[in-house]
């Protein structure tokens, strides 16, 4: 039995580590989520693996696409890391808001932290206004470890062609879902509803309790009065025998 298994044990092993040698050619900077609805806002995140097993990554630039210029742009603090935000003077002003706007975010940098081998790390991003022009956008990212290599993720995959040795980060825009106001109302919807839902089952779940309880307290009370009944009709029968004896 045990020679049996040897072949399947021997197949698992092989492609154990097919996997594990395929794994470091998809562990590239990536923006997550992977998609955003046209003409809104949205918080998006550069998810950054250590591709290296004897250095850790200390910085990364993310560079902005010039032809989609976004007028907001704001880091989330990441602890350890310092973030650095530049601006760049549009070569065309962009009206937002009823306001018209004459210079953009162009680059992100974050330095001084460290990722170790084995290790990921996600900097987040709130971007807008999307443009609705646009399909995707490209973010090209630089990856830089503490032994001086700059890893380039800056090729931009082509809808149709395997993907590129180093693809730049891409964030895939879609049309706004019905009734979202490009705030992410969808997902506060989503929130609120799945909080009603979470109410409304606490309530049944409450009223079946309390059901439950009201059927053991009336089952309990029928008990008890059977045997008091059984009780009641033994003592009769007892004083009855009783009393004959006397009388005999």
């Amino acid at each position: 039995m045990r020679l049996r298994r040897l072949p399947v044990i021997g197949a698992l092993t092989a492609g154990g580590l097919v996997l594990l040698t395929a794994g470091p050619a998809f562990a590239h900077v990536s923006v997550q989520p992977g998609q955003a609805e046209k003409g809104g806002y949205s918080t998006i995140a550069f998810k950054v693996p250590n591709e290296r097993d004897d250095a850790s990554t200390v910085k990364l630039e993310v560079t902005l696409p010039a032809d989609h210029p976004l007028a907001s742009v704001m880091p989330q603090p990441v602890p350890g890391w310092d973030v650095k935000v530049t601006k760049s003077k549009l070569a065309k002003p962009m009206e937002m808001h009823g306001e018209k706007i004459s210079e953009a975010v162009t680059k992100v940098t974050w330095s001084g932290g460290k990722i170790e081998p084995g290790m990921f790390q996600q900097f987040p991003l709130s971007v807008g206004q999307l443009p609705d022009d646009a399909d995707q956008l490209a973010f090209k990212a630089l990856q830089t470890y503490d032994n001086k290599e700059v890893v380039r993720w800056i090729e931009e995959p082509k809808e149709g062609a395997a993907e590129p040795e180093n693809p730049a980060p891409v964030l895939k825009l879609v049309a706004p879902a019905e009734g979202s106001d490009g705030h992410d109302a969808a997902a506060a919807s989503g929130q609120s509803k799945d909080s009603g839902s979470e109410k409304a089952g606490a309530e049944n779940s409450a009223s079946a309790d309390s059901s439950d309880d009201k059927d053991s307290s009336d089952t309990t009370a029928r008990v008890l009065g059977i045997v008091g009944i059984v009780i009641g009709a033994a003592g009769v029968a007892y004083g009855v025998v009783a009393s004959r004896r006397r009388s005999a």
